[in-house]
């Protein structure tokens, strides 16, 4: 199987994904009903629409006096206040005005706001200086939403800003439910002789099962539902009937056994469940020997065992089938530029993803000092991945290079 490169294979995900849960809509995307402030994080199943105008009539956007524009500039006659939460009955009629405050309903009359800090209040009079603009300082009724008009999509991802959304239309209270993609169950299954579990006390050889407790949180971290399954060691028998209980999950994520060492079986236990696969190696580093493919009708990720590799590739390939199979109409990867802070040299020919330190107003990037792919105390340490270019050699101190939020 010819080795794809990063851009390939992640395309490659995104198509298979994609195509699958296009076909088999009802079975890989199910939903469920959830009340709002719950549904924060999920994806939306269901279009939401507006209630009533947005806003719901004329409103200042300033504090100030409500006036007609072809009056000013000029001495013009208060002849009322009106503050959100109220109405002013009457109409501003020539040389009028109507002090009002932001949020509150433009009066009958009036076709623009002159904000306070333009205007001289004078008793009962108020003098404006400048001309104004018929439209100006005010929002129009509807100009946020129209009755009816669909204010959030499916497949929307629900932040904060969405949840006040719902709110805002009426969609939150104690019987309000908001129909969402059930998260994608993800069945995590570490492999290898040498592991045992986080809990245990290892022996000289051995190195306790850190893998898995960080793709648990990568999966949630994605909008999946992580189960972490027991170890497979390294023989056809327990591998076999391991990844046939994972294979029962949405998606399965193996850890290790993918290289070509003697004891790498995961490939060949796949095979014999009839898998089919979409590729094997990708062009990067850490993460060389990625496998990709379906078995039974489900979508499995084979990630190397090196703790670099496995975090790597699951934030650049396998959390986009997370996203998309638990609803999301995009996966997109959250690739920055920043300027190096130092000179950086690597060998052409692969995609590399190396331990980082991004600035905290993101505008620089300097490398994390790391000993390989099993140093998890440098991807502890940085805060990104810098990334660099297959077929470009060398940066220098000052130069824009790619990066990949951790």
């Amino acid at each position: 199987m010819v080795a794809l490169s990063f851009e390939q294979a992640r395309a490659c995900v995104l198509r298979e994904v994609g195509s699958a849960r296009s076909l088999l809509n009802e079975s890989l995307l199910r939903t469920e009903q959830v009340p709002a402030l719950e549904a924060a994080g999920r994806v939306l199943a269901e279009e939401i629409t507006a209630d009533r105008d947005y806003p719901p009539f004329p409103r200042s956007a300033r504090d100030g006096f409500a006036v007609r524009a072809v009056d000013v500039p000029g001495e013009l006659r208060v002849i009322a206040e009106v503050r959100a939460g109220e109405v002013y009955r009457g109409v501003v009629g020539a040389g009028e005005a109507v002090e009002i405050m932001t949020g509150a309903p433009l009066p009958d009359g009036a076709d623009a706001v002159v904000m306070v800090e333009h205007a001289e209040r004078s008793g009962g009079h108020v003098r404006v200086t400048r001309a104004i603009e018929a439209g100006e300082n005010f929002n129009a009724q509807g100009v946020e939403a129209k009755h009816g008009s669909t204010v959030l999509s499916m497949g929307r991802r629900l932040g904060f800003a969405e949840v006040a959304l719902l709110a805002m239309v009426g969609r939150i209270g104690a019987s309000e439910c908001v129909k969402v993609y059930r998260r994608p169950r993800v069945a995590i299954l570490p492999t290898g002789d040498e592991i045992v579990e986080a809990g245990r006390s290892p022996k000289p050889f051995q190195i306790r099962n850190s893998n898995a407790w960080s793709m648990a949180v990568q999966v949630a971290r994605a909008g999946g539902d992580p189960h972490i399954l027991p170890i497979a060691r390294d023989n056809c028998e327990s591998t076999r009937g391991l990844i046939e209980q994972g294979l029962t999950h949405d998606l399965l994520l193996l850890s290790g056994g993918v290289s070509a060492g003697k004891y790498d079986i995961v490939e060949r236990v796949l095979a014999d469940l009839g898998a089919k696969f979409f590729f094997d190696r990708v062009l990067i580093q850490p993460g060389q020997p990625l496998v990709f493919g379906t078995a039974s009708d489900k979508f499995f990720f084979g990630l190397p065992g090196n703790p670099a590799s496995t975090m790597v590739t699951f934030e650049v390939f396998a959390r986009a089938a997370v996203e998309l199979l638990g609803g999301a109409n995009e996966a997109p990867l959250p690739l920055l530029q920043a300027r190096l802070s130092q000179d950086v040299r690597h060998k052409p020919g692969l995609t590399r993803f190396l331990p980082a330190q991004l600035s905290a107003d993101g505008s620089t990037v300097a490398l994390e000092p790391w000993q390989g792919s099993g140093d998890v105390n440098s991807l502890a340490r940085a805060n990104a991945f810098l990334v660099t270019e297959a077929d470009r050699e060398s940066w220098s101190a000052g130069d824009m290079i790619r990066v990949l939020l951790k």
